[in-house]
């Protein structure tokens, strides 16, 4: 099913609440929660013309078509598929869309394990990756050979918050007939619309801000008119499917994505700006916070900002970022982001950097800020510098 214009005429807000409900039956708000293997179809000859809309349980029943038509209308796509995580929608998008003797062009931001996929693995199969400073811009087409096929881009990138020209890259990737694919999770498809900048496929761990509730692991792709064929048939030969459960988890989270936005953004903002003032912070990354690196072509390209950013703090030693983190009341020190709660992570990007040279030594601190109250998140962190201020 392509995306539908029934819901085109208005705002966001309003089209997150409605779209995928047409999957709804006897008057129900949500669609029900189909757990099928086997679907019997009533006559050979309805078997053998594909007549039945729902045939077997990993092709599709009501309630993922629900959420991938959801995802398509947010994203502006054609239509969208489902995986079970983020890395697996990436991961597979890659392998659907490239071949032997393919050249990639990869952000130096990229998530760490994009990375490992393709020295690994990609690599194994002939597929060489190459990586690009991720404020290159329009600067991209001096890259591009003959044989590169896909620009695998993410913006604000992994962990240092990059905000690259989205609008710039894809102009070079169109003119050379190149595939230009992007991380979107940050932005989630809400605040970014990946699609409508010129991006072919957009892919999310929707794990993050779509589920929102930390208990789902999903994985989204939404991909432009073009390529849908292409990407659904050979989709569909890897055998990727998403239960059921996680997927009304899905359907459930996003109906309020924006609310749960705007706080996100709302109590980052806060918190990320008595960070500037803090003498312990050497910089923070957060492109929505003005005075910040890639503010302005954030202010241009996004309609708002996640709860996520980072910190490079003036002493970058272990003992220092354990002092500040280890006993924070309201931050789990913990991987993903995107849900409730607040969460903090240290990291050294000079460790796998290899297209561009990250200038600050020693650890780094991401920051998920979560809904709780940002005076209290504050409070937390102040205590935090305290401990690392006695060392």
């Amino acid at each position: 099913m392509s995306k539908s214009d029934k819901f085109s005429q208005f705002a966001p807000q309003t089209r997150i609440s409605h779209t995928g409900r047409e999957f709804s039956e006897h008057g129900m708000v949500n669609p029900a929660v189909y757990h099928a293997s086997t679907i019997t179809t009533p006559t050979m000859a309805d078997w053998l013309e594909g007549r039945q809309e729902y045939r077997y349980g990993r092709y599709g029943t009501p309630t993922l078509r629900a959420l991938e038509s959801a995802i398509a209308e947010i994203e502006g796509a054609h239509n969208a598929c489902l995986f079970p995580s983020g890395l697996a929608a990436i991961t597979s998008t890659l392998l659907i869309l490239l071949q032997s003797g393919d050249h990639l062009l990869v952000t130096d931001s990229v998530y760490s394990p994009t990375r490992k996929f393709c020295q690994g693995i990609l690599a194994a199969m002939g597929i060489e990756t190459s990586y690009y400073d991720p404020l290159i811009g329009a600067g991209i087409k001096e890259l591009i050979r003959p044989n590169t096929k896909l620009i695998f881009t993410e913006s604000p990138g992994s962990q240092t918050m990059e905000v690259q020209d989205i609008p710039a890259i894809t102009a070079a990737a169109k003119a050379a007939g190149v595939i230009t694919v992007i991380d979107n999770t940050w932005g989630a498809g809400h605040y970014f619309k990946a699609i409508d900048h010129g991006c072919d496929v957009s892919v999310q761990a929707a794990t993050k801000y779509i589920v929102g509730h930390s208990d789902a692991m999903l994985g989204t792709a939404a991909i432009a008119e073009h390529l849908w064929e292409r990407y659904r048939s050979a989709y569909l030969q890897l055998g990727q499917h998403v239960g059921p459960d996680d997927v009304y988890l899905g359907l459930r989270g996003l109906r309020t994505i924006d609310v749960r936005m705007q706080r996100h953004q709302e109590n980052a903002l806060k918190v990320a700006a008595w960070l500037q003032t803090r003498s312990e912070i050497k910089q923070v990354l957060y492109p929505a916070l003005p005075g910040c690196d890639g503010h302005d072509l954030w202010k241009r390209d996004f309609k708002g900002a996640c709860g996520l950013f980072s910190i490079v703090p003036e002493n970058r030693s272990r003992e220092a970022i354990a002092a500040l983190i280890d006993d924070l009341q309201l931050f789990g020190l913990g991987a993903s982001w995107g849900g409730f709660e607040s969460l903090v992570l240290p990291f050294d990007p000079g460790e796998y950097r290899t297209a561009t040279n990250w200038p600050h030594k020693g650890f780094s601190v991401r920051l998920h800020i979560g809904l709780e109250d940002p005076d209290d998140l504050i409070a937390d962190l102040a205590t935090g510098f305290e401990r690392m201020n006695k060392l």
